[in-house]
């Protein structure tokens, strides 16, 4: 009879197995949790996901010299540029062929414009040829084409081709370093030409200064804040979001009037005696500029964090302190300070992210010592054109960013940053 009573199934009220019936109710209860987190989850995948996807893609992309020289990329596969000749006539004539399709379908001044950013001149090329290879219907091309353009017969701008054939090219991230990939192999670009390195050094040197700045101004201001009656701490608060209510333009271009040489912070310095008209100090349209207006820009964003932690710690943890014997600043150290770390930490890393980011204020205040890797950035999508490099150059700033963050969290801990 026990054993009978073993074996027996559970069942619902309407006779179905209470396993099934369970695992049927687990399986609604999730696909409804799914339908109400779809919307936000469409969102971060269009709006976050997506973008981050696209740029990858287009930071090794090329398929454009593929798609419009098919044949002349085929004939190039057999030609060596180390030979130091241009290649042979069988190569010509596809070209040739190739660029009627291209003048007919107008994709050769795209291709030419791509090409510009890897040798200079190309883009012009591509036009001037465009114009006359319709009358190129008998062989030989060769001398035709160097009749059109003598640079034809220069070995460079073939090898340009041949390298940047494939569908898909590291010569974005080479760029990016401020490297290229010669007949003699992977070589850095002369001096005079470097500047994506230099400016990745200053984006990071300048943005872990303005965190600092802001951590030194906003940890008394939030102290003072959390210390203060809720009354009187919520009228100071307005102050600290003021900003927030400003436009980012309007408040560059205050500093702009602040810190020109003829500006009011100058000339009350004049004023009072400190310095002499003829010894005005220079802060604008450098580092400093740049240091000063965005530490006044991202300031808030270091106060509410550290404002909203240092509001959780109990002062009973200090007045016991300081009736063990503990003197205000060590009370302060000892037992205050470490409880603020957490805010410290979400600070930092937000203050840091949105500054290494930022391409308004320094293209305004920066001039040309004080601009970030993001101002070239924004440069070669609204106005070189150049989205490959602009993507290139976003996938290094994101892979420094990540780097960064992983360093931190071994470092400080990620468990230890929170909002309050």
């Amino acid at each position: 009879m026990s054993e009978t009573a073993t074996e027996q199934v559970l069942t619902t009220k309407d006779g179905r197995p209470l396993k099934a019936s369970l695992a049927r109710a687990l399986r609604r209860e999730k696909l409804r949790a799914l339908v109400l987190i779809a919307p936000l989850l469409i969102f971060v995948l269009l709006t976050f996901v997506a973008p981050i996807a696209d740029m990858l893609f287009r930071s090794v992309e090329n398929s454009i010299v593929e798609d419009t020289l098919p044949q002349t990329v085929n004939a190039l596969q057999d030609w060596d540029p180390s030979s130091g000749e241009v290649p042979g006539e069988p190569v010509f004539a596809a070209l040739a062929a190739d660029l009627q399709v291209a003048v007919d379908l107008k994709t050769h001044t795209r291709l030419g414009s791509r090409l510009n950013y890897e040798k200079t001149g190309i883009s012009s090329l591509f036009r001037k040829t465009g114009r006359r290879v319709k009358k190129m219907t008998e062989p030989p091309y060769k001398e035709q084409f160097l009749k059109a353009d003598k640079k034809w017969g220069q070995v460079d701008t073939w090898q340009t081709l041949k390298q940047f054939s494939p569908r898909y090219t590291d010569g974005y991230f080479l760029s990016s370093l401020d490297a290229e990939r010669t007949s003699e192999g992977l070589q850095m670009k002369p001096e005079d030409e470097q500047i994506y390195l230099l400016l990745f050094g200053r984006t990071m040197m300048l943005s872990i200064a303005i965190t600092v700045s802001c951590l030194l101004l906003g940890y008394p201001i939030a102290f003072l804040l959390a210390q203060l009656p809720l009354r009187t701490s919520n009228l100071l608060m307005i102050l600290v979001l003021l900003p927030f209510w400003t436009s980012l333009l309007v408040r560059t271009s205050a500093w702009k009037v602040l810190l020109q040489q003829q500006g009011v912070i100058n000339d009350f310095l004049v004023w009072i005696g400190l310095i002499s008209d003829a010894n005005r100090l220079v802060m604008i349209n450098n580092q400093t500029g740049t240091i000063i207006a965005m530490t006044h820009i991202l300031l808030p964003f270091m106060i509410l964090p550290l404002y909203s932690v240092m509001k959780t710690i109990s002062p009973t943890y200090v007045r016991a302190a300081k009736s063990l014997g503990a003197t205000d600043w060590t009370a302060f150290w000892r037992v205050y300070f470490p409880q603020s770390v957490p805010g410290i930490g979400a600070g930092a890393v937000l203050v840091f992210i949105l500054a290494i980011g930022y391409y308004i204020t320094p293209e305004l205040v920066g001039g040309t010592s004080g601009i970030f890797i993001s101002n070239r950035i924004a440069y070669h999508i609204s106005s070189s054109l150049n989205w490959g490099l602009a993507a290139a150059l976003g996938t290094l700033l994101l892979a420094a960013v990540m780097i960064l963050f992983i360093v931190y969290d071994k470092i400080v801990g990620i468990d230890n940053v929170k909002l309050g």
